[in-house]
């Protein structure tokens, strides 16, 4: 009996040390967070400094002749940053860009998905959730025309209704006339395409546009 009391009571004292220790550590851990705030402060300014340089990388890839190693370089950039904040909307366009330059639009389409169907999209601005919405539509048709286009005119109207530039927006207008187009919707091709040369008179997708479908008389 006195042997079993003894090894009773130190289970009882090592239990209660290890929780000694471990309330010790979690309070050491809490004081030092507070002590250190400059730390916390470079903690969350390093996914911005991930995404600038994303940001810079992708400019390079489009205006040298180094575009997949400066996109291979954006999309490594915007993963830092996603592993700190994997929630971010404008990291998951950053990389859905990086990935159409590398050629994966599939898995730039997921990530723009992402981007746009996360609560923190409603930080982004409305011009641009529009031009990722465009963006998304983009890339839907040139993966699958067929089965991705009626998807695709839901992201332009869609972008159409959010963009606030007026005057800008035909370009938007005029791939989604093209949709209609595509998906054999002939009088709302003809009107979009009209809205198209009433905004900028002088496009040619859009005259192209409505001689393909017999419509436009040249005055």
């Amino acid at each position: 009996m006195a042997t079993e009391a003894m090894v009773q009571l130190g289970i009882l004292i090592l239990t209660l040390s290890l929780f000694f220790i471990m309330h010790t550590i979690r309070t050491q851990t809490a004081q030092a967070r507070t002590r250190n705030p400059a730390r916390n402060k470079n903690r969350q300014s390093e996914p911005n400094r991930h995404l600038t340089q994303a940001s810079r990388h992708l400019a390079r890839a489009r205006s040298t002749s180094h575009r997949a190693l400066h996109a291979k370089s954006a999309l490594t950039e915007t993963d830092k940053a996603l592993s700190i904040w994997p929630r971010d909307p404008w990291a998951h366009i950053l990389r859905a860009q990086s990935l159409d330059l590398m050629g994966h639009r599939t898995a730039a389409i997921k990530s723009l998905d992402t981007a746009l169907s996360s609560p923190a999209a409603r930080s982004l601005s409305a011009v641009e959730r529009a031009d990722a919405l465009v963006r998304r539509a983009e890339m839907k048709v040139g993966v699958n025309r067929r089965r991705r286009v009626e998807s695709a005119m839901e992201d332009l109207v869609a972008a159409v209704e959010l963009d606030g530039r007026k005057g800008d927006e035909w370009e938007v207008m005029c791939l989604l006339g093209k949709c209609y187009e595509w998906k054999g919707m002939k009088e709302e091709a003809k009107d979009t395409f009209q809205k198209v040369l009433q905004l900028h008179p002088r496009s040619e997708e859009a005259r192209n546009g409505l001689h393909r479908l017999s419509l436009f008389t040249d005055k």
